[in-house]
C-alpha cells in the first residue's frame, strides 16, 4: 500500500457560476416561428396572385373599378409611421421609463387601428362600386391576399391594446418588456409584409 492511495479522495466545490443564458429567449424564438411561418403562408400568396396576374389579357378587367391609389398611399403612411412610436416604446422600456413605454405604445395601437379603419372604408366603397369576392379572379385575390394582411394587422392591434391596458397593473420596464419586445417583431412583420403587397397589388 502506498502513500498516495491513503490520502483521501478530494472533492471539488459545486460550481457556483450561473447556469448559461440561451442566446435566444424561448419567446423570441417563439415568435421567429410563427412569422417564419407566415413568411411562407405569404409567400404562397404572392406567387398565386402572380399566377392569375400575369395568365390574365387584361389587369384588372376593364369592368371592375380600379383600386384607390391616393387613399391608400396616405394610409401605408399611416402604417409606416407607427414604426416610430413601436421603436420608441422598446426604448422606453428598456430605459425604465414605463410612462413613456405606454404612451408609446399607445399611439401605435391608434395609428394601426386608423389603418384598419380606412382600409375598412376603402373595402366599402369597393364593394359598393362592384368589387366583390365573388367578382372573378381579380376580386378574389385581392380581398384574399389583402384581407389577409388586414388579419394579421388587427391581430397585432389587439397585442398592442392589451399591452397598453396591462401596463397600468405592470409597467414595462427593463425586466417586464419581454411581450413587448416580441409585438415589435411581430409590428415589424406587418409593416414590411405591406411594403411588399402595397406595390405589388396597387402599383404593379
Amino acid at each position: 500500500m502506498t502513500a498516495e492511495t491513503l490520502v483521501m479522495p478530494r472533492h471539488s466545490p459545486p460550481d457556483s457560476r450561473p447556469a448559461a443564458v440561451p442566446p435566444v429567449s424561448n419567446t423570441r424564438l417563439a415568435v421567429i416561428m410563427l412569422i417564419t411561418g407566415e413568411t411562407m403562408l405569404f409567400a404562397g400568396l404572392i406567387g398565386m396572385y402572380l399566377i392569375f396576374r400575369l395568365s390574365a389579357a387584361t389587369w384588372p378587367p376593364p369592368d371592375l373599378p380600379r383600386l384607390p391609389l391616393g387613399i391608400t398611399v396616405l394610409n401605408t403612411i399611416v402604417l409606416f409611421a407607427s414604426i416610430v412610436p413601436m421603436r420608441l416604446a422598446l426604448a422606453s422600456a428598456r430605459a425604465n421609463r414605463p410612462d413613456a413605454a405606454a404612451r408609446a405604445v399607445a399611439r401605435t395601437t391608434m395609428l394601426g387601428a386608423l389603418f384598419l379603419a380606412i382600409q375598412g372604408i376603402e373595402w366599402f366603397r369597393l364593394v359598393t362600386h362592384g368589387l366583390k369576392l365573388s367578382s372573378g379572379t381579380y376580386g378574389a385575390t385581392f380581398y384574399v391576399v389583402i384581407g389577409c394582411h388586414a388579419f394579421h394587422v388587427l391581430a397585432a392591434v389587439v397585442w398592442l391594446a392589451t399591452l397598453t391596458l396591462l401596463a397600468r397593473s405592470r409597467p414595462l420596464t427593463s425586466r417586464h418588456h419581454a411581450g413587448l419586445e416580441m409585438c415589435t417583431l411581430y409590428w415589424y412583420f406587418v409593416c414590411g409584409l405591406w411594403a411588399v403587397l402595397f406595390p405589388l397589388v396597387y402599383v404593379y
